[in-house]
C-alpha cells in the first residue's frame, strides 16, 4: 500500500506533524474570527459587511502572493515553517489585545495573520516532493491536504467550544499551538526541503522571478488548466459559502450553532472526498475524476440546497467537502508534477492567491446580488450552471492536453 510506504519516511511524518498543528490553530483562529465579525450579537452582518471583511483580511496578500513565491524559492524552506508560526503567534497576541479593546484594529493583526499563514501554506506542498518519491505524491498529498484540512475543522470544534468563553480565549490557545507547530518544524532537516539551489538574489530581482514562474506554469498546460479549475471551484464555493453565512445569520433559526454543525459535515465530505480519491483516480484518471467531482457538487446544489430546508442545506455541505477535497487533492498531484522545483515555490504561492483572490471575486458578488437573508435562487441556480459549464470545459481541454493517463 502506498501510504505504509509514505508513512515509513521519517522526514514526512515530520512535515505532517508541522501541518497539523498548523491548521488545527488555524482552524481556532478562523472560528474565533468568523464568531466574533459575523455572529457577534453587536454586529448587524450584510452581504456588503462580510464582502469588506474577506477583503480586508486576504486581498492585499491575494496580491502579494507572487512574491512570497519567490522567496519561497530563494530561503530554505525548512526556516520559514520554523519561523513563519512565530510571528502569526505574536500576531495573534495582538490581535486578541486589541479585541479587548473593542476596536476594528484588531483586523490589521488578522490580516498579518493569515497573510504568513498563506506564506506557510504555500511551503508545505513545495517541500514534499523532497520527503516522498514522486511515484507516492498522490498518495502523499492525499493524507496530507486531507489530515490537514480534518485537523482545521477539529481545531474549529475545539475552538467553538471555548470560544463560548470568548472569541479571545481561543485566539489564546492558538498561540500555544503555533509555538509547538515552529517546534515540531525545528525536528526537519535545515537542508532537506528545498529549494535544490539557493540563490541570493536582489528584492527588485523578485518580480522578474515572479514572471518567469508565471511563463513556467503557462508552458505547463496541465498544470494552467488545474489551476484554472480549482479557481473556478473556490469563486463558486464562495458564493455559496457566504449564502450560507447569511442563511444562518438571518434566515435559518439555528443561528452560529447551525454554522458550527454545516461545518463539521462538510469536514466529513472532505475526509470522504480524500480517501476515494487515490482508488478512483488510479482507474480513470484526474481527467475524468476532477470534472465528475465539478458536477457532483453541482448536483449536491440542485437536489439538497435549493429547497432552502436546513437539514437538506447542511446534506449540501457534505457534497461540497467531498469534491472540493477531491478536486484539490488531483489538482496539488498535477500541479508538483508538471512544475520544475526551482518554481515550484511561486507556483504555489500564486496558486494560495488565485485562492484567495477568487474568494474575495465571490465576496464581492454576493454582495451585489444577495438579499440581507441569502436566500436567491438566482445565484444558487447560477452556481450550479457554472459547475457544469467547468466540468465540460475542464474534460474537454485536459482530454486534449492529455493532463493525466488512467494510471495516474
Amino acid at each position: 500500500m502506498g501510504i505504509r510506504e509514505v508513512w515509513r519516511e521519517r522526514d514526512f511524518r515530520r512535515l505532517y506533524a508541522t501541518r497539523l498543528t498548523s491548521q488545527f490553530a488555524d482552524g481556532m483562529v478562523q472560528i474565533a474570527l468568523g464568531g466574533y465579525i459575523f455572529f457577534a450579537p453587536e454586529q448587524q452582518t450584510t452581504a456588503a459587511k462580510a464582502a469588506v471583511a474577506f477583503a480586508v483580511l486576504l486581498l492585499p496578500y491575494s496580491v502579494l502572493g507572487p512574491f512570497t513565491g519567490v522567496f519561497l524559492d530563494r530561503w530554505r524552506r525548512r526556516q520559514i515553517l520554523v519561523y513563519t508560526p512565530l510571528a502569526r503567534a505574536a500576531c495573534v497576541l495582538v490581535m486578541t489585545g486589541l479585541m479587548l479593546l473593542d476596536t476594528d484594529a484588531f483586523l490589521i493583526a488578522a490580516l498579518v495573520v493569515l497573510g504568513v499563514n498563506r506564506f506557510f501554506l504555500a511551503a508545505l506542498p513545495a517541500a514534499l516532493p523532497h520527503v516522498v518519491r514522486e511515484k507516492d505524491l498522490l498518495v502523499a498529498n492525499t493524507v496530507s491536504v486531507t489530515s490537514g484540512t480534518a485537523a482545521s475543522f477539529v481545531g474549529a470544534g475545539v475552538g467553538f467550544v471555548v470560544q463560548l468563553a470568548g472569541a479571545q480565549a481561543a485566539l489564546l490557545a492558538a498561540t500555544c499551538c503555533y509555538l509547538a507547530t515552529s517546534l515540531v518544524a525545528r525536528t526537519l532537516p535545515v537542508d532537506g526541503l528545498g529549494p535544490d539551489a539557493v540563490h541570493r538574489e536582489s528584492v527588485r530581482n523578485v518580480v522578474v522571478g515572479m514572471v518567469a514562474g508565471v511563463r513556467h506554469v503557462l508552458r505547463r498546460r496541465p498544470a494552467a488548466l488545474a489551476l484554472g479549475a480549482i479557481s473556478l471551484y473556490r469563486f463558486l464555493y464562495g458564493l455559496w459559502l457566504i449564502m450560507t453565512l447569511l442563511l444562518y445569520r438571518n434566515h435559518f433559526p439555528s443561528g452560529f450553532g447551525g454554522v458550527a454543525i454545516i461545518t463539521a459535515v462538510s469536514g466529513a465530505g472532505y475526509l470522504v472526498g480524500a480517501v476515494i480519491t487515490p482508488p478512483i483516480t488510479r482507474r480513470i484518471g484526474k481527467t475524468l475524476w476532477i470534472p465528475i467531482l465539478l458536477g457532483v457538487a453541482a448536483a449536491g446544489l440542485l437536489f439538497l440546497a435549493a429547497p432552502f430546508r436546513e437539514p437538506l442545506y447542511v446534506a449540501s455541505g457534505f457534497v461540497l467537502g467531498v469534491a472540493a477535497q477531491g478536486v484539490k487533492v488531483c489538482v496539488d498531484t498535477i500541479v508538483q508534477q508538471a512544475v520544475d522545483d526551482e518554481f515550484r515555490g511561486r507556483v504555489f504561492a500564486a496558486y494560495d492567491m488565485l485562492f484567495n483572490a477568487t474568494f474575495v471575486a465571490a465576496a464581492c458578488v454576493a454582495a451585489a446580488v444577495l438579499p440581507p437573508d441569502g436566500l436567491s435562487y438566482a445565484v444558487l441556480g447560477f452556481t450550479i450552471i457554472a459547475y457544469v459549464l467547468g466540468a465540460f470545459a475542464y474534460y474537454g481541454l485536459a482530454s486534449r492536453w492529455r493532463v493525466s493517463s488512467p494510471a495516474s
